[in-house]
């Protein structure tokens, strides 16, 4: 198999609380992730996190930067990712979750109140974040 690639967005809303979904499916099932997805054929990573988000949660962003970019590897479960991830903002709507079926749940966290059980990607963009 060959590595495929898939981006997040690390939002952040006014008051410095970020938007995690709590993942369903592997890879890292049941732990909490920054949203995003797959990137298609022919699409930049760029248009890429901003459809994800929309897909998984209606709303539209805005990139503020490229925040990290992420080796997500798991060898238990035959994951190889190389995983881009971009410091977002909310421009329009309000996030709900539109993938009930790959997302347990969405829900705002203070920066200092982030959960234990959080993906390989969120933990190294939350290294990234210098705020």
């Amino acid at each position: 198999m060959k590595p495929s690639v898939g981006v997040g967005a690390l939002i952040l809303d006014h008051d410095m609380n970020i938007l995690l979904v709590k993942r369903k499916k592997p890879p890292e099932a049941g732990c909490w992730s920054l949203p995003g997805g797959k990137v298609d054929y022919m699409e930049t990573v760029e248009d890429a996190v901003i459809r994800e988000i929309k897909e998984e949660l209606n709303i539209e962003i805005t990139i503020k930067k490229l925040l990290c970019v992420t080796d997500h590897i798991i060898e238990s479960e035959d994951t190889h990712y190389v995983a881009p991830t971009f410091l977002a903002e909310i421009i329009n709507g309000t996030a709900q979750n539109m993938e009930p079926h790959a997302l347990e749940s969405i829900k705002w966290f203070p920066i200092k109140g982030i959960p234990k059980n959080i993906t390989i990607t969120t933990e190294n963009a939350l290294k990234h974040l210098h705020i």
